[in-house]
């Protein structure tokens, strides 16, 4: 492997500006197709097969024909002023002519007034009507949209307050630009830092923003075709320029270092990806497993969004290794230090400190190991205390700014018709088996009305075929309520008695309970996904160290930071701690796609630093040194880079934050909190601990294993003597085997 990647980056440094015209031609084409693609739809990405609530979505669909249960629908509350009723001559008029309007609007299918509806909430103060639509809300054009907004602008000039809530009219959340732009800002200043070079500082920002380019650019290419929505590229976005900037940043580091040593420039860049290219390498591919992996779990809109990032991973490392050596070719001199542009590199390297901050704190670890490691898991595993509350559901309005009218449409619905309005259980009644389909029909929907929690259920609509009957019904609770999802289960539990007297069966759907479902399918793939990822990356990491306990170690740590950042996301998306300075005004139940989307990534993130750091450990262990000299020597090369790749990805994650998409928010967050706590609590603290603790065993491997595993030298020992620099080196050993 280091041989290999040696090869490529000598060969992009001699041929640098072919492979500099090679992804320049790549980056204009992804943005030449996402220029000229269709607009992506709506990826549908909310459902997922194999739940009951999808079973009856789809029910639906084969026996209501005529109805598109995917189109856009838009629901107008109207409230009247203090005082007054929506019932009043005026403002009746008002809502009549925002009905007749509305219906008659681009590519609307119907628009139902509150007063034939029975939408008027018992007090007159509000009332609701709906607009359906003929297409999809990916669909609407923007005629149809302004049509609407129009007809809203007018009800608005009488007098009510009025309010939009569904799809019709939803606010999408900004692209994420101003996230991207804050997080490159941010980075910008820590690689400043870090190399005391605005080359430096800036070569690896300039390949990040290249492969970003071409993954977004690939994704709104192909984003109409495949059913990408914008979150997908964003969360690709916010991972490809972490990773990007990270693995361009190991690379130019080892490049400095190289060119230190006494290395002419395009040996240096050989050296640099053959060495730190061959960290990137595994570390990136850990990402994509954990990434990919996120397709077994069966959710259409996950496994989407994994293989997206997963792509923008390859991306990154492609640039890594071949843009970045080819950029080290036109400036070869421009990003080392001012000491060795002013001096040579022979000067720098005399007069360069045997130690620094790296070194100085893994002594400190060294000598009081046992502290160190019962303070780690101790810390820790008090983060994690929350997660032992974790809820899961799917916020949807509600979780909207209240200066959204969505939000606003929520709170008035919930407080004119009680908070289970804005969730109401769909029911399929098949009825077909049934001696009286109408009577069983009738049968199951009195049932449902008199069971505890359901304020009201509507009377049965039936198909043309007469063998299914439709109707909904009412929770006397919101929607993410824990007692609405009791109730979704009382409900269900009921089945088998009314199917016995009736004849008939019916499933239970609608976003509520399509949400619940969810959840609990998510809930139960967690453990099973987690077990996937662990064992692939003890397999990995065997390979990549050969070593048995190193892997073993990683994998601990891993659950360790995983833990402590969902038990900080619960503390603040769910118990509302210090929410207010994230801007979450509404505290409640996690997206049920988060834990399993960040375990996913935090995983993959995680490897990264372990295969940064503890190569170098394994290198000069390999090179002659002992266990705990091994361990100063790779914290002295990679500590204080370790430690800016870190940073910089925290910073990456925090601008997400800001995100009005409660989701990104939310992922955002728990990122940068994972990240904060696995590089400089499990990296930088508990894994030197262990290693100190282990000593020789750390790097024990079977005999048995030692031949069957093939050889990829991610610690460079084939390139030794290709071009070693003056004064030699230590030669190599074998690990401990038995």
């Amino acid at each position: 492997m280091a041989t290999f990647l040696y090869r490529i980056g000598r060969g992009a440094f001699r041929r640098r500006w072919l492979v500099a015209l090679l992804w320049a031609v790549i980056l204009g084409a992804a943005g030449a197709g996402a220029a000229t693609a269709p607009a992506a739809g709506d990826d549908g990405t909310s459902f997922m097969p194999g739940i009951e609530a999808q079973r009856a979505f789809d029910l639906i669909g084969e026996r209501f024909p005529g109805a598109d249960a995917d189109g856009a629908d838009a629901r107008i509350v109207f409230i009247a002023p203090d005082g007054e009723k929506v019932t009043a001559a005026g403002h009746r008029a008002a809502i009549d002519a925002f009905v007749a309007t509305a219906g008659d609007g681009p590519q609307a299918a119907s628009a139902v007034s509150p007063f034939t509806a029975n939408a008027v909430s018992e007090d007159a103060s509000t009332a609701y009507a709906t607009v359906t639509y003929e297409v999809s809300s990916g669909d609407l054009t923007d005629a149809g949209r302004t049509a609407l907004e129009t007809a809203v602008d007018k009800a608005r000039d009488s007098g009510l307050t009025v309010e939009a809530g569904g799809s019709a009219l939803s606010s999408q959340p900004a692209a994420g630009g101003a996230a991207e732009a804050v997080g490159i800002g941010l980075a910008a200043v820590v690689l400043l830092i870090t190399f005391g070079s605005l080359a430096a500082a800036g070569l690896p920002l300039l390949t990040a923003v290249v492969g970003v380019g071409i993954s977004i650019g690939t994704i709104l290419a192909l984003g109409s075709a495949l059913g990408l929505s914008m979150t997908t590229g964003t969360l690709a976005s916010m991972l490809g320029l972490a990773v990007g900037i990270d693995y361009a940043l190991f690379v130019v580091s080892r490049y400095r270092e190289e060119r230190e040593t006494g290395h002419e420039p395009r040996e240096a860049a050989g050296l640099a990806v053959g060495t730190a290219g061959s960290a990137v390498v595994f570390a990136g591919l850990t990402v994509v497993i954990a990434l990919a992996g996120l397709s077994v779990v069966g959710v259409p809109m996950l496994t989407k969004m994994g293989l997206s990032a997963a792509g923008a991973v390859v991306v990154g490392v492609l640039v890594a290794l071949t843009l970045v050596p080819a950029l080290l070719g036109m400036w070869p001199n421009a990003v080392l230090s001012r000491t060795a542009r002013r001096r040579g590199v022979a000067a720098a390297r005399r007069t360069g400190p045997a130690g620094n901050g790296g070194s100085r704190w893994a002594r400190f670890v060294l000598r009081r190991p046992v502290a160190v490691l019962l303070a780690c898991v101790a810390g820790l595993g008090v983060l994690a205390l929350p997660v032992a509350d974790l809820q899961l559901g799917m916020p949807g309005a509600e979780a909207k700014p209240v200066s959204t009218t969505e939000r606003r449409a929520y709170d008035a619905l919930a407080e004119g018709f009680g908070p289970g309005f804005n969730g109401p259980l769909t029911i399929v009644a098949d009825v077909k088996g049934a001696s009286d389909p109408e009577k069983a029909a009738t049968t199951v929907a009195d049932a449902i009305r008199d069971t505890d929690g359901v304020v009201s259920v509507s009377p049965p609509r039936f198909n043309a075929e007469g063998d299914t009957a439709l109707f909904s019904a009412v929770p006397a609770t919101a929607p993410n309520d824990e007692r609405t999802k009791d109730l979704v289960q009382t409900i269900r539990a009921e089945r088998g008695g009314l199917e016995s007297d009736t004849g008939a069966t019916f499933e239970v759907t609608g976003s509520t309970a399509m949400n619940i479902d969810v959840a609990q399918a998510l809930q139960d793939a967690l453990v099973p996904y987690l077990s996937v990822i662990v064992v692939l990356s003890l397999l990995l990491l065997t390979l990549v160290f050969r070593s048995v306990l190193v892997p073993v170690k990683a994998a601990v740590g891993f659950l360790l930071s995983v833990l402590a950042s969902l038990g900080a996301v619960v503390a603040v998306f769910q118990w509302g701690w210090g929410a207010g300075l994230l801007g979450v005004e509404q505290t409640g139940p996690i997206m049920s796609l988060m834990p399993i989307f960040l375990v996913g990534i935090v995983f993959g993130l995680a490897m990264d630093y372990e295969v940064f750091l503890v190569s170098r450990m394994r290198e000069a262990y390999v090179h002659g040194e002992r266990p705990a000299q091994a361990v100063v020597s790779g914290f002295r090369h990679s500590a204080r880079v370790v430690a800016a790749a870190a940073v910089i990805m925290i910073a990456v994650f925090s601008g997400f934050v800001g995100s009005g998409e409660s989701m990104i928010k939310t992922i955002g967050f728990g990122l940068a909190v994972a990240v904060l706590f696995d590089a400089f609590v499990v990296r930088m603290a508990f894994v030197p601990a262990v290693l100190a603790l282990l000593g020789d065993k750390a790097w024990w491997l079977p005999r048995l294993l030692d031949r069957l595993l093939p050889r990829v030298d991610v610690e460079g020992t084939g390139l030794t003597g290709r071009s070693a620099p003056a004064g030699g080196g230590r030669p190599a050993r074998e690990p401990v085997r038995t």
